[in-house]
């Protein structure tokens, strides 16, 4: 998945890892908001042209993902010790499966939902088994030979510990010997300890494989930039929306993602490249190294006995995200288009079964053939024709606006844009090369949107003239611009409900529209927002504390980095050696020029003070679950030199504010 990333809801003092999940309790508006609308005739006619477009009639799909089904979810919602909720298996039960799709739902979407709607313990093939729809995720089991391998544990240990136990209600009650991460997107980590205690991975019982860089990558995306990351996902999961056929339907690559205890066990054994075999329990496995595909860190592998290959996240049953929408890095289509067709060629003469960490199996040499080589030959077709246009001199938005996949591609569900879009994925492969500057200096030192936003207002007669002339347009059910042009009058005069309710209405169709589940919740979560404006619920923590204490030194204080308040440390120069008594590390930390900068191994001879502690008291304090008085009170803090000045270089770390603004100034 993109990964990455969940928000879990605690307390300050309890801070929870994640960028992919929001379990939040919504407070009615101050006011009477508009509530959502019905579908629009030039809606009602988009969707029903795609009806003819797609070949609906094919049922391969549901037959695929019905097969090897042994036993459905259990009933009950799954809730934490507070009684939270963290999943419940009815939320989509109103998604009936053979039903016809709503005016307010593509039917391509609503198809794949449907799909996604089919829940329960499967089997794959012999010794092999998924619990499909517990979480985001898929969570895979494989009996080897004295007990068993997991495989991508989920976003929540609790959903974890439960999809466990429903395999156990039905297979023998092996013990858990290895744990795979096939990447480093928090839903295919996340439920770690809920299949297995640490105690048992320090004591060399349980190992866990996971491909190079993938500790680095984790950490780095749920917390560097996790915060911008966690807001953008509450929209792109439709985290604040009300599963409805006016509100959430999915999320494409799964139904939701769970509301849990986030964890993290550093992996025991590394995959650096591809060819490298591991006898687990008794199988064997090869892997195919593959980072910049769907996640900076990612591996796929094949179990020779088994004739099973998992393709991690680079071949589901979707046009993936080249990059997602909640913010992270391009991926690289070119990269993982050679992937695949690596995979082809190790492998496709002899697999039998195909099966993902989303969605469901491909069962047959020749479809798991064709499978592959049809998304291969998708995502190098987002580079080339990409990079073609390019040179034809086009820009981004040109290009976004004119590419269409060849017809054999794009008439297969499984390459329908349901989690990516071809249009923000085209996008984001003219950056890959070329950054955002489209070469038209007009372009080059454009105004903040806030700023244009009253110009544009200004040359174009006033808000009153906009919404007149924006009305004319919706009725014409060009929704596009009209959330394009109205935008400038909320940000002109963001307090102007009736531009915002109108602003809200285009794309609220859009999302009617829309056959990807993230551009289907961004519209219709904006168009919430700006009905009822942002409320500020408990603030989430992206630095959990399995997260702190698995990033290195040097990761952690380029956190510290990310967090100074350039105004607050101006003119101020401070140096701060530490000498960390458990780990025996010493850091020496510079702030000055408004930048903190740390150097390993370096003591400085004549510093502003000095500290010596252990590595856990620094992760309590970064927790807040200690204070560096309380920690000096107890002598688990020892300080020499210039006490304020310490104090001073803590004080110039911000704390960011999640309910930040996204679509009113």
């Amino acid at each position: 998945m993109q990964a990455a990333s969940t928000v879990v809801l605690r307390p300050r003092k309890a801070p929870i890892l994640t960028t992919l999940t929001l379990a939040l309790s919504l407070a009615l508006p101050s006011w009477a908001a508009e509530t959502p609308k019905s579908a629009e005739a030039a809606t009602k006619e988009a969707n029903a042209a795609l009806l003819k477009e797609l070949p609906f009639a094919d049922k391969t799909s549901f037959e695929l993902a019905h097969k090897g089904f042994i036993a459905p979810l259990p009933a009950t919602q799954i809730k934490g010790a507070q009684g939270n909720l963290i999943w419940d298996p009815a939320k989509y039960d109103f998604i009936k499966e053979g039903a016809q799709a709503p005016d307010t739902v593509n039917p391509s979407l609503w198809r794949q939902s449907q799909l996604l709607n089919i829940s329960g313990l499967f089997k794959v093939t012999e010794g092999l088994y998924q619990v499909r729809n517990y979480d985001l995720s898929n969570m895979t089991i494989v009996e080897g030979k004295t007990g068993l391998t997991i495989m991508d544990p989920l976003i929540s240990a609790e959903t974890a510990k439960a999809a466990l136990d429903l395999y156990y209600q039905h297979r023998p009650k092996k013990p858990v010997v290895a744990v795979i991460y096939t990447h480093s997107h928090v839903d295919h980590y996340g439920g770690v300890r809920g299949v297995v205690d640490e105690a048992d991975v320090k004591a060399g019982k349980v190992k866990i494989y996971a491909p190079l860089g993938f500790l680095e990558h984790a950490v780095a995306e749920n917390v560097m930039a996790g915060t911008a990351m966690s807001r953008r996902a509450s929209y792109m999961y439709g985290n604040l929306l009300a599963p409805s056929p006016t509100g959430q339907v999915g999320a494409g690559l799964g139904t939701t993602t769970s509301a849990g205890t986030v964890t993290l066990i550093p992996p025991t054994d590394i995959i650096q490249k591809t060819g490298e075999k591991r006898t687990i329990d008794g199988l064997t496995y090869e892997f195919l190294y593959a980072p910049g595909s769907e996640a900076p860190a990612e591996m796929l592998y094949y179990i020779k006995e088994l004739k099973a290959l998992n393709t991690a996240e680079d071949s589901t049953h979707t046009l993936h995200n080249t990059y997602s929408l909640r913010g992270a890095k391009i991926r690289d289509p070119l990269a993982w288009s050679k992937y695949l067709n690596q995979a082809l060629a190790m492998w496709g003469d002899e697999v039998e079964v195909m099966y993902a960490m989303h969605h469901w199996p491909v069962w047959g040499k020749k479809e798991v053939q064709e499978q592959l080589s049809v998304q291969r030959d998708m995502y190098r077709y987002i580079n080339d024709e990409t990079l073609r246009l390019a040179n034809m001199g086009y820009n981004k938005e040109e290009i976004a606006e004119q590419v269409k996949l060849p017809e054999a591609i794009a008439h297969k569900f499984s390459n329908r844009g349901y989690y990516g879009s071809l249009n923000h994925n085209v996008r984001a492969t003219y950056v890959l090369y070329l950054g955002w500057f489209n070469g038209n200096p007009a372009t080059l030192h454009t105004l903040p949107i806030e700023s244009a936003a009253k110009r544009y207002v200004d040359m174009m007669g006033g808000v009153p003239a906009i919404l007149t002339k924006a009305r004319e347009y919706y009725k014409k059910g060009d929704y596009r611009w009209v959330a394009e042009v109205v935008n400038y009058a909320v940000f002109a005069e963001p307090d102007n409900q009736e531009a915002k309710n109108l602003q809200a209405d285009a794309l609220e169709q859009m999302g009617y529209q829309a056959e990807s589940g993230p551009w289907r919740n961004f519209y219709l979560t904006g168009a919430k927002e700006l009905r009822e404006g942002v409320k500020k619920l408990p603030t989430p923590d992206t630095a959990s504390p399995d997260t702190v204490r698995a990033m290195t030194l040097d990761m952690l204080f380029d956190y510290f980095a990310v967090r100074l308040n350039r105004e607050k440390a101006a003119g101020k120069h401070v140096v701060l050696n530490l000498d960390f008594s458990d780990t025996k590390e010493k850091y020496t930390l510079e702030m000055v020029n408004s930048v903190l900068n740390h150097t390993e191994g370096k003591v400085a001879k004549e510093p502003t003070a000095s500290m010596t502690l252990s590595r856990d008291t620094l992760n309590r304090i970064v927790l807040k679950e200690t204070t560096l008085q309380d920690a000096l009170a107890k002598g688990d803090l020892k300080v020499s030199g210039d006490q304020q000045k310490i104090t001073d270089m803590f004080a110039s770390l911000d704390n960011f504010e999640f309910w930040f603004n996204i679509v009113t100034p």
